[in-house]
């Protein structure tokens, strides 16, 4: 996949994302919080299943088994993200929620590459990164003060 597909694809499927919480939280009101989540995880997973088994043949094994929490790491961690995120909608707002996501991905990413976890190559925090989390920080503040 080239770059600029990449860039384009993960920027739509961030605006699935931005919109993603808000609608969450509006089935919320219908079936509760849990319900809402688990909903959000069964179409998705059937998608997955669908597209896993039906269009790409099923699991392929591309070396050694994953670490146990390999397997799970994912699905908890979606899991506590999506509960959040149409948790917090009423009180943040879509963007609030949204800010609020990339500043705590960015901030562990960064956290992340300088310790080189999950195989990860290390990268030094630089006074670049230092300065884009705080600015994205700052972002966060403004989007949510209202």
């Amino acid at each position: 996949m080239s770059k600029e597909v990449a860039l384009s694809a993960t920027v739509l499927a961030g605006g699935l994302v931005a919109i993603q919480a808000p609608m969450n939280s509006r089935l919320a009101e219908h079936i509760g919080k849990f319900g809402s989540a688990t909903m959000n995880f069964f179409v998705g997973g059937a998608l997955l299943v669908f597209i896993t088994f039906v269009l790409a043949g099923g699991f392929h094994s591309v070396g050694e088994s994953p670490p146990w929490w390999g397997w799970i790491f994912g699905g908890l961690a979606g899991a506590a993200y999506v509960t959040t995120a149409l948790s917090s909608v009423p009180a943040l707002g879509a963007g609030g929620v949204t800010a609020a996501t990339l500043a705590g991905q960015l901030t562990v990413s960064v956290i992340a590459d300088k310790l080189g976890i999950l195989d990860l190559p290390e990268k030094p925090i630089s006074v670049g990164r230092v300065a884009g989390v705080i600015l994205l920080a700052l972002g966060v503040f403004l989007i949510v003060r209202e």
